[in-house]
């Protein structure tokens, strides 16, 4: 059962005081995102995921989608905010991602392996919520085939998948409170504060999580976020190769035997 408070003081108290250990139960979970009920204000969902033009006539197996999967500056439903570079380290690493149906580790539920990610600086207008300032979202560039995931294939088609959410585990992260009283706390607090899109929210909160670094596992299409601010950018019928997708050369069978005999020593 959670912990009640009788007020905001009580509460920061008990995360100040608590801080390392909450901490460490972060760093050793999987976060994902959660379905919760909240109120966006100024935010055109519609408007910012964008479908393929003339699905119903659309007869092909392969489409390109560009995804937000996350973006920095703004407070999700874990009272965490991702700060700009959190992803930066990840992605030049991760390997091997997946774009997933609602988190779903399971074959049936991948939606495509084929997944390039990227980081980039928006404007929050860019992505239809009406606010000032600047966020760095987490990319995927996917190529989708219809044979591997027929549902969501549709799905992403008619412009019906409005929100993602990204599959992480933190690595760096430091806790926020407005309360002068903690200094180093609200040193974190006074950083990070004007960047942040859901101010209000956030100030009513009274803290937050700042989460600095985090590992990308995979990326998913959800019906809701922990964080809402992640829209589908385009979909289009045909797409690219994916960047530094690695060559396989073929294999000399004939020049592989005739090195090994070369090489080989009578004993």
């Amino acid at each position: 059962m959670a912990k009640k408070f009788n007020t905001t003081k009580e509460l920061l108290k008990h995360l100040v005081e608590n801080k390392m250990l909450l901490m460490t139960e972060k760093v050793n979970q999987f976060k994902q995102g959660d379905a919760f009920d909240y109120v966006v204000r100024g935010y055109d969902k519609d408007g910012a995921t964008k479908a393929i033009e003339n699905p119903s006539t659309f007869d092909g197996n392969k489409i390109s989608v560009e995804l937000v999967i996350n973006t920095t500056n703004i407070k999700d439903s874990h009272d965490d905010v991702h700060i700009k570079g959190i992803w930066t380290k990840s992605v030049r690493e991760s390997k091997n991602l997946y774009l997933l149906q609602e988190h779903q580790m399971k074959f049936d539920k991948v939606i495509s392996s084929d997944v390039k990610a990227s980081v980039k600086e928006f404007n929050w207008s860019d992505l239809g919520l009406d606010v000032e300032g600047k966020t760095q979202a987490l990319l995927f560039k996917v190529d989708i085939y219809k044979d591997r995931n027929p549902f969501m294939f549709e799905q992403y088609l008619k412009g019906y998948v409005k929100e993602h959410s990204v599959g992480m585990r933190y690595v760096k992260l430091a806790l926020a409170v407005n309360d002068k009283d903690y200094k180093e706390e609200f040193a974190v607090w006074e950083k990070y504060i004007d960047r942040i899109a859901n101010k209000e929210e956030t100030e009513a909160t009274g803290y937050f999580w700042a989460v600095t670094e985090a590992k990308v596992i995979e990326g998913s299409a959800v019906l809701k976020g922990s964080n809402y601010m992640t829209p589908t950018l385009s979909v289009n019928e045909k797409s690219e190769p994916l960047e530094d997708t690695p060559k396989t050369e073929p294999f000399n069978n004939t020049q592989y035997i005739k090195e090994s005999i070369k090489n080989l020593k009578l004993t």
